[in-house]
């Protein structure tokens, strides 16, 4: 396991086997490097260090085992996404998941994933299955019609880890399955990227979800049947029509303003799923983004989120949430949250104790 973590945090660097050898100075060759990503060898204590300084990578990071590897890892997006950039993302979720892993190993969690292993199972023969498949899982989560106020909090209390971090422009999120040698089951994980709107966080969100549950041999495009997922799952049609009736010409600004912001989608999104939903035919869908709606895919109107306080809104909690716990009862010290938390010592004395505290 230490082999494949130092392989992944030197492609996150950027370095070759000879760039990492030159950049510690020659002290290990580029052979015992090759050695130590393949098992053969192991590093001593001196040379360890002085390759997590170089890699900028933590000790624990190279020597854990609490995450052996990621799995079926798919970007929400990947035209454009170089190898390393792919290999800073995966170092980063390892390194996120890792310390999950730790604070629910603490807190004695089995925290177990909740996501059904078969769903109608989980075939695709056309994109618009994802319409069907998508009705099932709200029925399985026993979700109503309504629409869905977090989808962060819904994910993470079935048991999917969701991690908000930077990710590169182009990427929109990704997810795959993080598997650890103490768990019987792998870990599924989403990730989102935080400078995203808040509009496209949800859809992306339900997009990954999908990603999870169609069957890998599906026929049918599954980028394109986890599109109708997300949009079904967040908009459902009966609800949908409730709203606006069953067929419709055209829509005012003020209503699909509302609409977007009861859903808590796109603007864009919601004028594609009033299309799939058979209230908008394809050329008053056409129509709209051609007039009124044509920046719509670039600029967010009436946007959920102010952009000040981008990444704030329906953010992941649990991670936290279980470290406070955990440093409440003792089960850790203020050092360990901050090494948990990422957070310096006094902001976590301020969140235990309020400022008034001396």
């Amino acid at each position: 396991m230490f082999g494949e973590r130092l392989k992944l945090a030197r492609r996150k660097a950027g370095f070759s086997l000879r760039g990492l050898s030159g950049a510690m100075g020659g002290s290990v060759s580029a052979q015992s490097i090759g050695k130590y990503e393949r098992g053969e060898m192991m590093p001593n204590s001196k040379t360890l260090i002085q390759m997590s300084k170089v890699l900028n990578v933590s000790l624990p990071y190279l020597m854990s085992e609490r995450i052996s590897d990621l799995k079926n890892v798919e970007f929400r997006r990947t035209s454009g996404i170089t190898e390393r950039e792919k290999a800073q993302v995966e170092a980063t979720v390892i390194e996120k998941l890792e310390r999950y892993v730790n604070i629910e190993e603490i807190l004695d969690i089995r925290d177990e994933s909740r996501l059904p292993r078969k769903i109608n199972d989980g075939f695709l023969g056309r994109e618009e299955d994802g319409e069907l498949l998508a009705g099932e899982m709200r029925k399985r989560w026993e979700l109503g019609t309504g629409p869905i106020p977090n989808m962060t909090t819904l994910l993470e209390n079935h048991g999917i880890k969701v991690l908000l971090i930077v990710l590169p422009e182009k990427v929109s999120g990704l997810t795959c399955l993080a598997h650890s040698p103490h768990r019987k089951q792998p870990v599924p994980a989403i990730i989102v990227n935080k400078n995203m709107t808040l509009e496209r966080r949800r859809f992306t969100l339900g997009h990954e979800l999908a990603h999870r549950l169609i069957d890998p041999e599906s026929p049918a495009n599954r980028e394109k049947g986890a599109n109708v997922f997300a949009g079904a799952f967040l908009v459902p049609r009966n609800h949908l029509v409730r709203q606006v009736g069953s067929n419709r010409k055209a829509f005012c600004l003020k209503e699909i303003v509302r609409l977007k912001h009861m859903y808590r989608i796109s603007a864009a999104t919601l004028l594609v799923r009033l299309n799939q939903a058979g209230i908008m035919d394809k050329s008053a869908l056409a129509y709209a983004f051609q007039t009124y709606a044509r920046n719509w895919r670039s600029s967010e109107p009436h946007p959920l989120e102010p952009d000040e306080k981008k990444g704030e809104y329906e953010a992941p909690h649990r991670f936290e949430r279980l470290c406070y716990w955990a440093l409440t009862e003792k089960l850790i010290g203020p050092s360990k949250a901050c090494e948990l938390l990422q957070r310096p010592l006094r902001d976590i004395k301020l969140d235990m104790k309020g400022p008034n505290d001396h």
